[in-house]
Order: C-alpha cells, then structure tokens, then sequence
C-alpha cells in the first residue's frame, strides 16, 4: 500500500484527487491533506507518507518553499509538484528543490496511478517531452542546478541504465529488464550520479539531456 499526503489550497481539488485515488484502494491510500505548505510540514512530519501530491500556488506559504524547508531538514519524501500552470520555471525550482517531477492537474487517473508508483519506486517524471522546455530555463539556475565541469565518462552499462532513469524507471524495473540485482542498480547510480556532479537522479537525468548524454 502507497501511502500519499495531498497538498492544496483548494478543497475541491483535494476532494476530487481523494476520490480519484479511492479507486485504488488496494494499492493507494490519502493519508492525510493540507491546504498551504506551512500545514503540509506539520502533516508530512506526522504521518511520513511514501508520496506526496504538492501544489505550487499556495497562501501562507507556497509549494516551492514547502520542499525547501522540507528538504533543508532532511524530511521530504518522494513528491510530486501537481500544478494548473505550466510554468517551467516554477517547475525547474521544484525540481532544484528536491521534487521528483510534474504532472498537470488534468491528468487521467491511469497517469497520476502510474506516477505515484513510479516515484515511490525511485523513479522520477522527467520525460523527454517536458524536458527540452525544462532546459530551456536551466541557463537561469545554471549556477546552483548543475555542475559546470565536464563530468567523468561514464561506462556503457551506467549510459544503459541513465536512458532507463530517463524513461521514469524505478530500480527495481531497471533491475528486471537488465537481469541483474536492484543493489548493483543502485551502485551505478550512485556512480552516475558522482560524475555527473548531482545529488539526485531527476538532476542526473536533467543533467544528461543538457550533456546530450541520452
């Protein structure tokens, strides 16, 4: 069972996603809700659920500084930004901030489903077709996003297992269609994310379109 916190200043939103998500009861479980991100800190310290929905737009304090301050503590799980506005640049700060990736608002019920597995598994949602438009505003966090230095070659089988992270593949997915164990998945990973300069594997896939890497 997935355990999931949503956070959004709308109720009507809450209530539809809760509804949506009740669907699959045997597989996900709304947790807990919140309406602005200074309620979502007290909320995710409490019930530690496995994702987080997070909205951007929010009062008191917004979705962006939510993930700040969750991530300067040391606290924030797998979170996905669930936005109306295709704002690439309030999105790439999200990324920055530590989320796993986007989805809009509008999605199907079989996509959001898809996305909270994913990113409970480790994987991310940095699709090829969000992420020449991400790139796009990368000049502007260049500084703080990336690193600058060429990064170490990496070896064919991390290159293999970077177009799977690409793709949205958790380790364990990787793991399956390589046939080898999800521990030596996640050794390459870590390897890849060490030459590419990065902290995390949604920067690491960033990072490899930027390079052309993928």
């Amino acid at each position: 069972m997935i355990r999931v916190c949503l956070v959004d200043d709308q109720t009507l939103v809450r209530q539809g996603v809760r509804s949506l998500l009740a669907l699959c009861d045997d597989l996900i479980e709304v947790v807990g809700e919140a309406a602005d991100g200074r309620q979502a800190l007290d909320l995710i310290a409490t019930v530690r659920p496995d994702v987080v929905l997070m909205d951007m737009r929010m009062p008191v304090m917004s979705g962006l500084e939510a993930l700040q301050a969750l991530a300067q503590r040391g606290d924030l799980p797998p979170t996905i930004i669930l936005t109306t506005f295709d704002d690439d640049q309030l999105v790439l700060a999200g990324i920055k901030a530590g989320a796993r990736g986007y989805l809009l608002k509008d999605v199907s019920l079989d996509q959001l489903v898809s996305a909270i597995k994913a990113v409970a598994e480790g994987g991310s949602l940095v699709q090829p077709a969000i992420t020449q438009r991400l790139l796009s505003g990368l000049e502007h966090l260049h500084n703080d996003f990336v690193s600058l230095e060429k990064p170490d070659p990496l070896t064919e089988r991390e290159t293999e297992i970077l177009r799977l992270m690409a793709g949205g593949f958790s380790n364990k997915e990787i793991a399956n269609s390589l046939h080898v164990a999800e521990g030596t998945v996640k050794n390459h990973v870590s390897n890849i994310l060490s030459k590419l300069g990065v902290r995390d594997r949604t920067r690491a896939v960033l990072k490899a379109f930027e390079l052309k890497l993928v």
